[in-house]
C-alpha cells in the first residue's frame, strides 16, 4: 500500500455532484476510449500476424539471400556453408519441428544451383564437391540438433503449462471467482496483480450470502505480490467462517483481528518456515505487518452497515432512466486504525449508512486504484472514471450492470497505468436488484445461498 485515500478528498469529490453535461461528456469520452481500445487491439493483432508470417518465411529468406550473394559475387568468399544455419534460424524463430525440417529442406535445395558452377578451389574441382558435401552434412546435423531442441522445448512448455494450471487453481481457491449473483445482489469483481505471472497478491475480497444479509470484505495487506499471500489467506479464512456465525458485523471484525494476530504470532516463531526470510518472518518484520479492511453488510431490506479499518470508502452509484448518473462517497468519516495496529478485541464502532435502494450500486476498491500513475506521474482519477463508466454500464431498464461497470473502470485504469499498475488492485461492484412497479424486487433474493451458474474471473 502506498497512499491511503482520505475523507477530505472523498467529500470534495462528493461536492461536485453529477450533472447532465458531465454524463453526456462521459459517454463521448467512453466512446472515444472504446474506439481507441479497438484500434489498439487491431494493431496488436496485425503485428502478431506479421511476426508469425516473418517467422515462417525467415528460413526461405535466409536461403535465398545466401544463394543470391553467392551467384552475384562469384569471385568472392564462398558463402554456401552459411546455408547450414537455416535450420537453426527456423528453430530459434518458431521452435516447431515442422519448421526446422522445412528450413533444412530449403537449405538442401539451396545447394542445387551450385552443382554446375565448376569453380575450382586452389585449382581442384573436387574441392567444390567436398565443400557442397560438407555443407549438406552440416545442414543435416543442425536439422537433427534442432529437432531435439524443439522436442525438449515442447516438453518444457507442456510442463510449465501444467504447473501454471495448478498455480492458477490454487490461487483461485484463495481468492475465489465471484458469482454473478449473491442473495438478491448483482456482483462483479476484477483483480489486477502487480506481480507478473500471479493471479492474486496482497489484496483480498469476498462476497457471501449469510442469514444476516449479504456480507462483503475488501482488504489490502501491507506489501504486494506473492509474499503477502499468507496474511491474505488468514484473513479470508477468518471471514468465511465468521460471516456465517457472528450475528453482528463487529463480531466478524473481532474474529478477523484474532485470526491476523494468531497468524503473526506463528510467523514470529523461530521454527516457522517463513522466519528469517526477507519480508517473510522474524520479530522486526512481523511487528510492521498490518492490513486495511472494509466490512459491509446489506440486509434484505437494503439496510447498510459498514466497518472501515483504514480502507478507502466505497462509492455509491445511482443511475436512473432519464437522470444523470450520481457517484458519491459512501461516507466522509475518518476510517478506524488498520488491523494489526490496535490490540485484538478493541472496541470499534459500527456505522450505518442508511439503505441501498433498489437499482443502486456500491463500487469498492483498494488504494492501488487511486495510487496508479501514468507516465507523467499523474494519479488515476477514479471518481471521474467511475462516473464515465457508470454512464455506459446501464441496461435496457436503466439499471447498472456490475460486470460492465467493473470492466470499464478496469480498462481505464490499465490504460492510465500503461498496462500494469505498480500495486495490486481489487475492484468490486455490488448492485441491489431493481424493483418492480409494485415495489417487489425484480428477482427473489435468496437467503444464505448464491447463484453459481456464471462466474467472473478476478
Amino acid at each position: 500500500m502506498t497512499r491511503t485515500s482520505t475523507a477530505t478528498a472523498a467529500c470534495d469529490g462528493a461536492r461536485h455532484g453529477a450533472h447532465g453535461g458531465a454524463e453526456g461528456g462521459g459517454r463521448r469520452v467512453a466512446r472515444v476510449s472504446l474506439g481507441r481500445a479497438a484500434l489498439a487491439r487491431a494493431l496488436t493483432g496485425g503485428r502478431a500476424s506479421l511476426r508469425q508470417a516473418l517467422v515462417l518465411v525467415l528460413p526461405a529468406l535466409w536461403t535465398g539471400a545466401v544463394v543470391a550473394l553467392e551467384a552475384v559475387v562469384p569471385g568472392g568468399p564462398r558463402l554456401v556453408p552459411l546455408l547450414a544455419a537455416t535450420p537453426a534460424v527456423a528453430c530459434a524463430g518458431s521452435g516447431r519441428r515442422r519448421c526446422v525440417l522445412l528450413g533444412g529442406a530449403c537449405a538442401l535445395l539451396g545447394l542445387l544451383p551450385f552443382s554446375g558452377l565448376g569453380r575450382a578451389v586452389d585449382g581442384h574441382h573436387g574441392a567444390v564437391l567436398v565443400t557442397r558435401a560438407g555443407t549438406a552434412l552440416a545442414v543435416l546435423t543442425v536439422m537433427a540438433a534442432g529437432c531435439l531442441v524443439c522436442g525438449r522445448r515442447t516438453r518444457l512448455a507442456d510442463e510449465l503449462e501444467r504447473v501454471r494450471e495448478v498455480a492458477v487453481a490454487a490461487q483461485q481457491t484463495l481468492v475465489r471467482p465471484l458469482p454473478h449473483r449473491v442473495g438478491g445482489f448483482g456482483v462483479a469483481g476484477a483483480y489486477l496483480p502487480a506481480q507478473d505471472g500471479a493471479q492474486v497478491g496482497g489484496d483480498l475480497y469476498d462476497v457471501l450470502a449469510t442469514p444476516y444479509g449479504v456480507r462483503v470484505v475488501l482488504g489490502d495487506v501491507r506489501g504486494h505480490g506473492l509474499p503477502a499471500l499468507a496474511t491474505v489467506a488468514a484473513l479470508l479464512a477468518g471471514f468465511r467462517e465468521a460471516a456465517h456465525e457472528e450475528p453482528g458485523l463487529d463480531g466478524v471484525l473481532r474474529r478477523l483481528e484474532r485470526s491476523m494476530a494468531r497468524h503473526l504470532r506463528e510467523r514470529a516463531q523461530a521454527d516457522h518456515p517463513a522466519a528469517g526470510r526477507p519480508g517473510g518472518g522474524g520479530q522486526a518484520t512481523v511487528g510492521e505487518e498490518f492490513a486495511t479492511v472494509l466490512l459491509l453488510q446489506v440486509r434484505r431490506d437494503g439496510t447498510l452497515t459498514a466497518l472501515n479499518c483504514g480502507h478507502p470508502w466505497p462509492h455509491r452509484v445511482r443511475a436512473a432512466p432519464g437522470r444523470p448518473v450520481r457517484v458519491t462517497p459512501l461516507s466522509c468519516a475518518r476510517p478506524m486504525a488498520p488491523l494489526g495496529v490496535l490490540d485484538p478485541g478493541a472496541q470499534r464502532p459500527r456505522v450505518q449508512h442508511g439503505k441501498l435502494r433498489p437499482g443502486e450500486a456500491l463500487f469498492l476498491h483498494t488504494d492501488g486504484a487511486e495510487d496508479a500513475r501514468d507516465a507523467a506521474g499523474e494519479f488515476f482519477a477514479l471518481p471521474a472514471a467511475l462516473e464515465h463508466a457508470a454512464g455506459n454500464a446501464t441496461t435496457g431498464d436503466g439499471s447498472l450492470a456490475p460486470e460492465r461497470l467493473v470492466a470499464a473502470v478496469r480498462d481505464a485504469l490499465l490504460r492510465h497505468a500503461g498496462g500494469r499498475p505498480a500495486d495490486d488492485v481489487a475492484l468490486l461492484a455490488l448492485r441491489r436488484d431493481p424493483a418492480h412497479a409494485d415495489g417487489r424486487p425484480a428477482s427473489r433474493p435468496t437467503d444464505g445461498t448464491a447463484e453459481l451458474s456464471c462466474t467472473t474471473s478476478p
